[in-house]
């Protein structure tokens, strides 16, 4: 058993039963087109697909725009965001001939961060039903609700039957109590409140939230990556969202402040030269690690004020200089976060990177110096269906994890909606109350 498996069954779940039980029931599949919104710093992308008879999906249409209004995936100018949702989707709308009224939207917006926690719920010997369930997450909702933040996933990560641990779903099974180990993401309620506001002046309705770093996660990480334990780290344009993998299950996410806008502001800066000028030079020559080459060969640029027609020139050694330390910050952070959080170097055993400033030349080598040398890769979302293999690199695993995720990935129960609520009605109360007792 390996470090990262021990640490999630010591922080999430007690150890499993010898015979592994039984996955998920299936859930009913989408019946008919969805969209999903990857609302980025850099780029605001969309995707429709639709599920096909095999479970995979197809994509219909896809529309993305440059990203204007957001920072972190947080809206800071909600016209120029809602004019940029707004193009987005309607060049994916007309691809797939089809109008959007609700979509499923990434979130990186308003911090979130990840808690887990232990409920037990008596049941009196009988068999655990739906309603045991949705009251084990009620009550998880009850004890991580704050007034100023809102929760967003509340992810089951196993239960315990009286004394048979790591059960996975314990619907018709008999027991006195129902223990269960939960994984809560929250974020701050004022800033979901403009990305909805947002979504509202575009005409559409958010559906689901889900966490970008686990929906980047579900899309580049390989089934055996996530049982054995794996930290996936998607690096935007201007925050890197991670989350860590083990048993199957995300374990904990948390973002951090620093993007690959961050590395071009500082080519910008150190250059005098236009941020579109800064970006280029970053994705034309830009390299994360020194080679004997970079002193000689010369870069050219403008400079911020000058005519088009004057070039400055520098050594391509001074444009890394910059790169380098830049991204070593980002990594010294993660690596900090974990630490903090009790995962230390047994997250980083395994470690994927994947969103569009992962693509810089030499940040997977410089990734596992800053790390502590485990194993470092890129991550690329798999080929869909309908989709051009440009639209399939790292910059869009979070717009694939979406797709995924709507397509019933990730998901610990298929058939049933924990948080869906309950009928109201003094009628209805008394017809359910019966049905969980007969």
């Amino acid at each position: 058993m390996n470090e990262m498996t021990r640490m999630s069954r010591a922080a999430a779940a007690p150890p499993p039963a010898e015979e592994p039980p039984e996955r998920p029931r299936t859930k009913p599949r989408q019946s008919g087109p969805f969209g999903v919104l990857d609302i980025g710093t850099s780029k605001i992308v969309c995707v429709i697909g639709r599920i096909e008879s095999d479970h995979s999906v197809r994509v219909l249409g896809l529309g993305w725009q440059k990203g204007r209004g957001v920072r972190a995936g947080g809206i800071v100018d909600i016209e120029k965001a809602e004019r940029a949702i707004r193009a987005a989707v309607g060049i994916a709308e007309e691809e797939a001939g089809t109008r959007l009224s609700k979509v499923i939207v990434n979130l990186s917006a308003g911090q979130p961060e990840s808690r887990l926690l232990n409920v037990q719920w008596p049941v009196g010997g009988r068999a655990v039903n739906e309603g045991d369930l949705r009251r084990v997450f009620s009550a998880s909702r009850t004890r991580a609700t704050s007034e100023a933040r809102s929760i967003i996933h509340n992810l089951p990560l196993a239960f315990n039957v009286d004394e048979a641990a790591g059960v996975i779903d314990p619907r018709g099974l008999f027991c006195e109590t129902l223990g269960a180990h939960l994984h809560v993401i929250d974020a701050a309620t004022t800033s979901l409140r403009s990305l909805d506001a947002c979504l509202a002046r575009c005409d559409l309705e958010i559906a689901e939230l889900v966490s970008a770093p686990m929906a980047a996660g579900l899309a580049t990480l390989a089934a055996e990556e996530r049982m054995l334990g794996a930290t996936v780290l998607d690096m935007g344009g201007s925050s890197t969202g991670l989350a860590v993998f083990a048993e199957g299950h995300l374990l904990h996410t948390a973002q951090v402040p620093l993007g690959g806008m961050d590395v071009t502001k500082a080519i910008a800066g150190a250059f005098s030269t236009p941020i579109a000028n800064a970006e280029r030079l970053k994705t034309l020559s830009g390299s994360a690690l020194p080679s004997p080459d970079d002193e000689r060969e010369i870069l050219a640029f403008h400079l911020v004020g000058e005519e088009d027609h004057l070039l400055a020139k520098a050594p391509r050694s001074m444009l890394v200089n910059i790169i380098t330390p830049q991204l070593e910050k980002t990594f010294e952070q993660v690596r900090e976060r974990l630490d903090a959080c009790g995962l230390g170097r047994a997250a980083l055993q395994r470690v994927v990177l994947t969103g569009g400033a992962s693509q810089l030349q030499g940040v997977r080598e410089l990734a596992t110096r800053v790390l502590g040398g485990g194993n470092v890769r890129l991550g690329r979302p798999a080929p869909l269906r309908g989709l051009a293999d440009s639209s399939t690199g790292p910059a869009f695993a979070t717009a694939a994890g979406l797709l995924g995720w709507a397509a019933g990935a990730g998901r610990a129960f298929h058939d049933l909606d924990p948080d869906a609520e309950r009928p109201g009605g003094v009628v209805r109360r008394v017809i359910e109350f019966l049905r969980q007792r007969l």
